[in-house]
């Protein structure tokens, strides 16, 4: 036969069991923070309609995979889980509840470089509520990124927050024609990795004047505690269009974060956020990691305007995206989950002589709701089928001796230690689990 080569397309992975774990460990607390805060699942289709995703999301766009699919429709897959939402809510708007409050855990696909924590098939995971233009909704939102970046082990993330309608504010009053605003959020989108000169060079490149690119420069990378930074730019936007209700806003904001008991120290006012994504109306934040220095690792923003493009009529909406993959990464480098290594709890040895009876053993403990592992290799020795099980991560093995079973006992052995016990197996299930505990070795 001849042989095919085996390979998988660049910035694509397989996952073995040890990653689906942690990952499932991930999804599973991720989940658990969205339902918490009464957000409900959905899905959707991975492939849409081509119209359906395009004109929507700017940059993200141009990294789309789109074909045309067999019935000659041209057709892509899906590159985030907001476009989809709003198709989705159009749709059924009749069988949905507002407000509602929807978390979707699901991959996307986007051609972009592969490199650390960027992948061409990634999963995002998104708590979104439509159908509410309070600030309320997107301090809830924050709540939940806040709350999950929590759960996994990452204390010193940073949540910077602005508003898109305040930073276009500045930009006009830095005499930034009004059609060139989505030039300056992209730009000053960039300010972390090129810099302020970097910044400077693309506002010109764009046509900005030398004297607006070094105004909203100057604006957006002023410091300060919240309300000092909007009191001075409530002073300088008053009679700028859109400036004093962006500030007002994010007062509001502020408030409500406080009201929800989020950790003045885990947020930020930053009027140079502007997070790229061309559908933002309102507020957007972005979490940042800082100890240790990992850069973002989730982001938000209220998005008014995306439903009616298949409604023609505004819905109000805001939403979270957490950086699924960014954050395995940290949680597995700097090992921030206590994950098992292995899924069964314990191995339950073959042995001719006893299966019968070790097989009813295998279901009883199941029953329980323990994750037994019966072994199929009929044709090993005890030690073979031992190491076997260590090898996979398996902290216990169950012996089924005759000589035990005609006493109601197994040997119980602890694979890390080399420890082994008698156990009556009336008491097996509950000292499985106490030695499972105690012997499963995170990751």
């Amino acid at each position: 036969m001849a042989r095919q080569d085996a390979r998988v397309l660049k910035g694509f992975r397989d996952y073995l069991p040890d990653d689906m774990i942690l990952r499932q460990r991930l999804t599973d607390i991720f989940r658990t923070v969205f339902e918490r805060h009464g957000f409900e699942p959905i899905d959707t289709p991975t492939l849409e309609y081509l119209d359906v995703l395009t004109g929507k999301a700017g940059e993200n766009e141009k990294l789309m995979y789109h074909f045309e699919d067999h019935g000659g429709r041209r057709v892509g897959l899906r590159y985030d889980l907001t476009v989809p939402l709003a198709r989705f809510v159009a749709m059924h708007e009749n069988d949905i509840v507002m407000p509602f409050k929807r978390y979707h855990i699901a991959p996307v696909w986007r051609a972009e470089k592969p490199q650390r924590g960027r992948f061409r098939e990634f999963i995002q995971c998104d708590a979104d509520i439509v159908g509410s233009s309070s600030m309320l909704a997107d301090a809830e939102g924050i709540s939940v990124l806040a709350d999950a970046i929590r759960a996994v082990g990452l204390p010193q993330a940073v949540i910077s927050i602005n508003h898109r309608k305040l930073l276009e504010a500045m930009a006009r009053l830095a005499g930034v024609p009004e059609d060139q605003a989505g030039e300056v959020f992209r730009a000053v989108d960039k300010l972390d990795k090129i810099g302020t000169d970097g910044v400077q060079q693309e506002l010109v490149k764009t046509g900005v004047t030398e004297e607006s690119a070094s105004q909203v420069l100057a604006l957006v990378t002023e410091q300060g505690e919240p309300e000092g930074l909007l009191d001075r730019a409530a002073r300088r936007l008053a009679d700028i269009d859109g400036g004093a209700q962006a500030v007002q806003e994010l007062r509001d904001l502020a408030r409500h974060l406080d009201d929800l008991g989020v950790d003045r120290r885990s947020w930020k006012i930053d009027l140079a956020l502007a997070r790229g994504i061309d559908y933002y109306t309102g507020p957007v934040c972005e979490a940042k990691v800082e100890s240790p220095r990992v850069g973002s690792v989730a982001g938000a923003g209220r998005y008014d305007g995306l439903i009616g493009n298949f409604l023609g009529r505004d819905i109000p909406a805001t939403g979270v995206s957490l950086g699924f993959e960014r954050i395995l990464e940290v949680v597995r480098e700097y090992n921030l989950l206590d994950v098992p290594s292995a899924v069964a709890d314990a191995f339950m040895v073959y042995l001719p002589e006893t299966i019968t009876h070790a097989s009813r053993i295998v279901r009883d403990l199941r029953e329980t709701g323990l994750r037994i592992d019966q072994s199929i290799m009929d044709n090993r020795g005890i030690g073979s089928q031992l190491k076997t099980a260590d090898r996979r991560g398996i902290p216990l093995a169950i012996i089924p001796g005759t000589e035990e079973l005609d006493r109601n006992e197994v040997s119980l052995k602890n694979l890390r230690s080399g420890e082994q016990i008698q156990v009556a197996i009336p008491s097996l299930a509950d000292t499985i689990r106490e030695m499972a505990n105690a012997a499963q070795q995170p990751r």
